[in-house]
């Protein structure tokens, strides 16, 4: 008896401190969030994550049918379905969370943020793995789908509405339908772009993550790769005539000034992006 009134008690422990990692997560990813007890009682990401793990574990333990009363419960109550065979993570934040489909496969590694929407489905009727999996840190954007067997690396970025059918690398930005990477990873010549675009005045690169892609920025931000490789080709071609003869003698590349550029930014409307 004393056994399964241990088991009772860690198993009550470990329930209040994923709750308190759950609120934590809320105040670090929701501004609009302002007490404990308005999340406890309002948000109804907290409420189908509570259910979610007490359906999971009558799951895991071949209540199968109760499992998915419970796990229909949750969904008439919050309007987010998750199956009670999914794999959810620490630090799991649904925000809005109405229509927010959760497949039995899927697999959700720790701090995933998804979006009112989201679908995490499968593409065949394959009784294995048929879901997606989402590693640490993700954010899917809302009414995006995630569809099959995939993964969708670390740090990632799905913008809304987008449909994801491949995998996605650690890092990158997708948006679409299809959805294509937009931004990849780290560029080891980052600071020589940023160097560049602040010679000329205007920062491409200030804009945050979770931009849109704007396409005058890509095209800049093309401009600015080129340039890049430009500078670097020219200064080893410039090196290599010095070490040939010492007569020869560079000349300072002329400055950028903002003021250069003053003519296209009279041109750019008032209410553009790019102020």
């Amino acid at each position: 008896m004393w056994l399964v009134w241990l088991i009772g008690v860690l198993c009550v422990m470990s329930f209040w401190n994923e709750l308190r990692e759950d609120i934590r997560s809320v105040f670090a990813r929701d501004p609009a969030a302002r007490t404990t007890w308005e999340i406890v009682l309002t948000y109804p990401g907290i409420h189908a994550l509570i259910l979610h793990r007490l359906a999971h574990r009558l799951w895991l333990a071949q209540w199968f049918g109760l499992a998915r009363w419970m796990s229909t419960v949750s969904r008439f109550l919050t309007g987010i379905e998750i199956h009670p065979g999914a794999q959810i993570g620490r630090r799991f934040f649904i925000d809005h969370g109405m229509g927010v489909v959760i497949g039995e496969t899927a697999e959700i590694a720790d701090d995933v943020t998804l979006y009112h929407g989201v679908t995490l489905g499968g593409t065949s009727w394959y009784k294995g793995k048929r879901h997606p999996t989402l590693e640490n840190g993700v954010v899917v954007g809302a009414g995006a789908k995630i569809l099959g067997p995939i993964v969708v690396g670390a740090g990632a970025r799905i913008g809304s509405n987008s449909v994801v059918t491949r995998a996605v690398p650690a890092g990158a930005t997708m948006v679409g339908n299809p959805a294509r990477i937009v931004a990849k990873g780290i560029d080891p010549h980052e600071e020589a772009k940023k160097d560049i675009a602040r010679r000329m005045g205007f920062d491409a690169y200030g804009t945050s993550r979770d931009d849109g892609p704007d396409p005058v920025l890509v095209a800049i931000r093309a401009l600015l790769d080129h340039m890049q490789a430009t500078d670097r080709r020219m200064n080893g071609m410039c090196k290599a005539l010095h070490e040939l003869t010492s007569s020869f003698k560079d000349a300072e590349t002329p400055a950028l000034k903002a003021e250069d550029f003053g003519v296209i930014v009279e041109e750019i409307p008032p209410d553009s992006k790019l102020d």
